[in-house]
């Protein structure tokens, strides 16, 4: 399968002077194969990789010198080849693992910038040291729709995609993918299962819960191998309190982070910063802030700290969590299927558009998010599951501030723009990028 961030990766190889590359990411999201498989296969002769989860013992190669050619030469010894530095790549698998390896790549950029060295790691913002300013840094996301429609096969309409070509029958066949794009979600090895064609329908299903509850069991899992200071069975309470709060919410916008609900005794955001903290730095949620008063920027000075939404990193897990089927996906008619489009504008934007990401509220007036554009404007954007686009919270937003513009996503075919009101395809959050 494709992925967007392959051509990140040509583009920094191509740097004539170039530190080490680090991708970061969710664990499952792949980093591994993207490298390996995908970069690596096609841009190199040869690939040596060092699996530091897998090999322990590796670690032994960084136990003296960390300057580059006395590590190139352990590395050769270790592995059994030469490297040629001008045709191959050095790939560090969970670098986390192996701190010393991931602190020699300070080295790498200062003394032998010529190398191709790359580094991936899952839950690399729980690490105590790291080398600033001496990497490139890459995240890698979950499958976002593009790439979850490039994987489904048809390159027409992807080609219809990206080029914003929208009708009727376009919409029908784009939206019965975000359907699917729901219930699938964006972890890879889920997605790969999807598009198995020797599997039917139902096999298909069972084996897309299966995969999602095993990744969610592995997250769980870390939960108790980085937890110190904090105990795993908070982190894991707030991890699923999260996707029961988002569903509270009926035909309504999601509303900001209860914390006396996450776990009992629990009242303050004081009580349950660490756990939250925790679950962003291994980019398992998502904060969006929330704006409570004229919204000018920076918008960072104006948002309290305490006062915020959490959103899940990926729509597929948030499906499994809450036990919904298919079926539930297909119908479109959950009485709290506006918090799926929440999310999914959520994970579509941080991985697509920018971050961090904003909310506005005032009194009974509440706007799902706020778009600050290349110039600097910041528009209101409104996000509806369905067809319907009424919005009264937007018709008082842009009577207060007066915005250039507004946005409105939902169910609907083609983009329409009346006064200074835009609405688009629920599908089409990417293209914000673009303003």
């Amino acid at each position: 399968m494709e992925r967007l961030a392959y051509q990140s990766l040509c583009d920094w190889k191509r740097l004539a002077n170039r530190k080490p590359i680090l991708l970061d990411g969710a664990r499952q999201t792949g980093k591994t194969y993207l490298i390996e498989r995908l970069f690596g296969a096609s841009e190199f002769r040869q690939v040596h990789k060092l699996d530091f989860l897998e090999n322990p013992d590796l670690n032994n190669i960084f136990e003296g010198t960390l300057q580059p050619d006395s590590v190139i030469r352990n590395i050769e010894l270790t592995l059994g080849g030469d490297i040629d530095l001008q045709r191959d790549l050095i790939f560090f698998d969970e670098v986390g693992e192996c701190e010393r390896a991931l602190n020699s790549l300070k080295f790498f950029a200062e003394r032998r910038p010529d190398a191709y060295v790359c580094a991936s790691g899952s839950n690399l913002g729980l690490m105590r040291s790291f080398p600033v300013g001496k990497v490139e840094f890459l995240e890698l996301f979950p499958m976002c729709f593009e790439e979850f429609l490039m994987a489904c096969g048809s390159q027409s309409l992807v080609e219809a995609f990206r080029n914003q070509d929208r009708n009727p029958t376009i919409h029908k066949l784009l939206w019965d993918i975000l359907c699917d794009f729901y219930f699938v979600g964006g972890m890879p090895e889920a997605v790969a299962a999807w598009i198995e064609p020797t599997n039917g329908m139902n096999s298909r299903i069972r084996r897309i819960r299966d995969i999602q509850q095993s990744i969610l069991d592995g997250l769980i899992r870390d939960f108790g191998k980085y937890d110190a200071p904090l105990p795993a069975f908070q982190i894991e309470a707030v991890f699923r309190n999260v996707a029961g709060q988002l569903v509270q919410y009926v035909d309504a916008s999601v509303q900001r982070f209860r914390f006396n609900q996450a776990l009992p005794g629990k009242k303050r955001y004081a009580n349950l910063s660490g756990p939250i903290s925790w679950l962003e730095k291994a980019r398992l949620l998502w904060k969006c802030g929330l704006i409570k008063s004229r919204p000018n920027p920076p918008l960072a000075a104006i948002a309290k700290e305490n006062l915020f939404k959490l959103y899940l990193f990926d729509i597929g897990i948030l499906g499994n969590l809450l036990d919904l089927t298919y079926t539930d996906h297909r119908a479109q008619d959950l009485t709290y299927k506006s918090c799926f489009a929440e999310n999914f504008f959520t994970t579509e934007y941080r991985a697509r558009v920018s971050h961090p990401i904003y909310s506005w509220q005032q009194r009974n007036a509440e706007i799902e998010f706020l778009h600050r554009t290349c110039n600097g404007s910041i528009y209101p954007i409104e996000v509806k599951s369905g067809k319907r686009t009424k919005a009264k919270s937007l018709r008082s937003y842009i009577e207060r501030f007066q915005p250039e513009r507004a946005i409105k996503f939902a169910n609907v075919p083609e983009r329409t723009h009346v006064d200074r009101t835009s609405t688009w395809p629920l599908y089409d959050v990417q293209f914000l990028k673009d303003l």
